[in-house]
């Protein structure tokens, strides 16, 4: 009844599908309707599956089938939606009642059994979205980073009371129309593999194939995915290949032994007090790259963010512990097969570490990952904006040092949640300053993010300017769109985005030197600075960036050609509760050498202003 060809691939580490055989299928046999269980034990002397078809008791016991370690049986008259548990005997007579690591649903925690779920039969409606993905590598790639529960809540969580969560279908009707109107183009959904607590965010998980039940079904997810691409809005899920949970109920000592784990005590914990893969282990390799080609498969994902990438690379994510080649032959092996098949989905490594050609292919030596986050970038503009103004001048390289290695990889700048939780403040209240200050320089920083070489990704929340912390157990601060300052800044925001989205120069050659040139950068005693974005088909931005509270009547600017600059965006206009000092005038530039380029413009910079110019011949 199995698939032979598919279980050894399993066996071989080479498997994409292996949920088409292990798992609960609903299933015809011998003309009876009922479900196939399949598992993979290969310590247990015994497996039975339990659940509500058979009142919880050993009445089905599974067979084994060769000597592989895989446990299979037809169970008549199960049927979808009720919940089971693999009841395995262990090597040495434990009883272990474990979730299907193949389930694809789950019980709504705190209960933690699978449930029979049947997938097949919902009408996608997407195929004109699907025609058309790509890498984006030449496109504008604006990630919108989020917690589904935490966006907005039915009813937030007291001391008291739990909260409520919107189900996958109503949060896409609040959702959707807010992404289009702040013009992102992809949301990227914090983990939906199955995990048993709220506070991991779903870092920490159970069920690798399993869409967490707390937002609702399955078929519900899909429809809210099907319901973004007929808007065109991708969707990006975050993925955890490096560790799971050590819940009773779960992977580790699956059956007794050591199915998913290193078997080496000293190898198998984190630091968060969870469990490594052996991602050098065959069969471990097929279950991770068969959950990844699932949600690709049967959710039509438009990319995957692979988590904590450092410590697939490196034993604990320490450089001094060495490499852990299994784990990087297993990421090699995974994004080639990953590519191969699905040659237009986004692989991106959430990588701290310096190990190099993370975005290389696997045939160059690589990793074979579309992007990596720029975590560099992140900690050094982070750190220059809380210094005092008058400091800057002493860390002027904190801005310029990204473009000396950016062309090494593909990067994605991030300011995701990592930033604003854990007391490490939010991003409008890491910057140095007053109130009135604090909001003059963020939007800056934005325009600093959205204008520098690379694709962007934000939490939900940069966009309000709040100042209370992310707390998964309530909603976002919508309340603070009240008042005038933010609501202008969220405009700005808007505004920022629309830029981007027709503007080529800003995305275009992201990863190519001749999309990139400076034209101030030395200017550390006024924290002024200045560069170009352009096409190879000739559109020319100048994007003017000031970090001080000095303002200058006419500020000299090189640039590389004749004619006009017209200002298209000022974080300083008085729409954006800036002073309005703007040039409202298009600015003729002048022949002449300025800092070896061959014309100049005069500008106006108000304080902590950051400005943006269209070239026009």
């Amino acid at each position: 009844m199995l698939d032979e060809f598919l279980i050894q691939l399993f066996y071989e580490g080479q498997c994409l599908e292996a949920y088409k055989v292990f798992g609960a299928h609903l299933c015809k046999e011998d003309d009876v309707k009922g479900v196939r269980f399949t598992v993979y034990a290969p310590n247990a002397k015994n497996v039975f599956v339990v659940g509500e078809f058979n009142e919880w008791q050993q009445t089905h016991p599974l067979k084994k089938m060769g000597d592989g370690g895989i446990y299979s049986g037809f169970v008549p008259k199960a049927k979808a939606g009720q919940l089971y548990k693999y009841l395995l005997i262990g090597p040495n007579g434990q009883h272990l009642y474990k979730a299907d690591p193949y389930a694809c649903y789950s019980e709504v925690r705190p209960g933690n059994a699978s449930r029979i779920y049947d997938l097949d039969r919902f009408r996608w409606g997407d195929k004109r979205w699907r025609a058309k993905q790509d890498k984006h590598f030449e496109k504008n790639l604006n990630i919108y980073e989020m917690h589904i529960g935490s966006w907005k809540m039915k009813k937030d969580y007291t001391d008291e009371e739990d909260g409520e969560f919107y189900n996958y279908e109503e949060i896409a009707e609040k959702l959707i129309p807010y992404i289009k109107e702040m013009g992102y183009t992809h949301i990227e959904l914090m983990p939906l593999s199955e995990y048993p607590f709220d506070g991991s965010w779903g870092y920490q998980v159970t069920g690798y194939f399993s869409a967490t039940s707390r937002y609702g079904t399955p078929k519900q997810l899909m429809s809210f995915i099907n319901q973004c691409h007929k808007e065109g809005i991708g969707v990006i899920m975050d993925f955890v290949p490096v560790h799971f949970v050590k819940d009773a109920h779960g992977l580790a000592m699956f059956d007794g032994g050591c199915v998913y784990e290193y078997p080496d005590l000293n190898r198998r914990y984190t630091e968060w007090d969870s469990v490594y893969f052996d991602l050098g282990r065959d069969e471990v390799r097929s279950f991770m790259m068969s959950a990844i080609n699932f949600w690709i498969e049967y959710y039509h994902i438009d990319g995957i963010r692979f988590d904590a990438v450092s410590h697939l690379i490196f034993w604990k994510g320490s450089k001094e512990m060495g490499t852990n080649d299994g784990a990087i032959d297993f990421m090699k092996r995974m994004t080639y097969k990953i590519n191969e098949r699905h040659p237009n989905i986004l692989l991106i490594a959430e990588d701290s570490s310096d190990y190099p050609k993370v975005t290389r292919s696997s045939v160059e030596g690589g990793l074979g990952f579309d992007y990596k986050w720029d975590l560099g970038w992140m900690n050094d503009t982070l750190k220059y904006m809380a210094l005092d103004p008058y400091f800057r001048q002493h860390e002027h390289h904190l801005i310029t040092f990204s473009m000396a290695y950016f062309y090494s990889e593909n990067y994605i700048l991030p300011f995701s949640h990592d930033e604003v939780v854990h007391s490490k403040k939010t991003i409008i209240d890491k910057i140095y300053g007053t109130y009135e200050e604090k909001l003059a320089q963020l939007k800056t920083l934005y325009i600093y993010m959205m204008s520098h070489p690379g694709k962007k990704l934000n939490f939900m929340g940069n966009e309000l300017a709040e100042y209370k912390e992310w707390d998964e157990k309530k909603s976002l601060g919508w309340n603070i769109l009240s008042y005038p300052v933010h609501d202008s800044f969220h405009e700005f925001i808007k505004k920022i985005n629309e830029v981007v989205n027709n503007y080529p120069a800003l995305y275009q050659n992201d990863y190519y030197q001749e999309g990139f040139e400076w034209m101030v950068v030395d200017d550390n005693k006024q924290s002024v600075f200045a560069y170009e974005r352009k096409t190879l088909e000739g559109q020319h931005l100048l994007i003017v960036l000031n970090f001080t509270p000095n303002a200058h009547a006419s500020y000299c600017i090189p640039v590389t050609k004749p004619g006009k600059y017209k200002e298209i965006l000022n974080s300083d206009k008085d729409i954006y509760s800036g002073s309005n000092q703007v040039n409202s005038r298009q600015l003729k530039a002048k022949k002449g050498i300025v800092l070896g380029k061959p014309y100049s413009i005069d500008v106006k910079i108000a304080p902590y202003a950051g400005i943006i110019f269209e070239w026009k011949e």
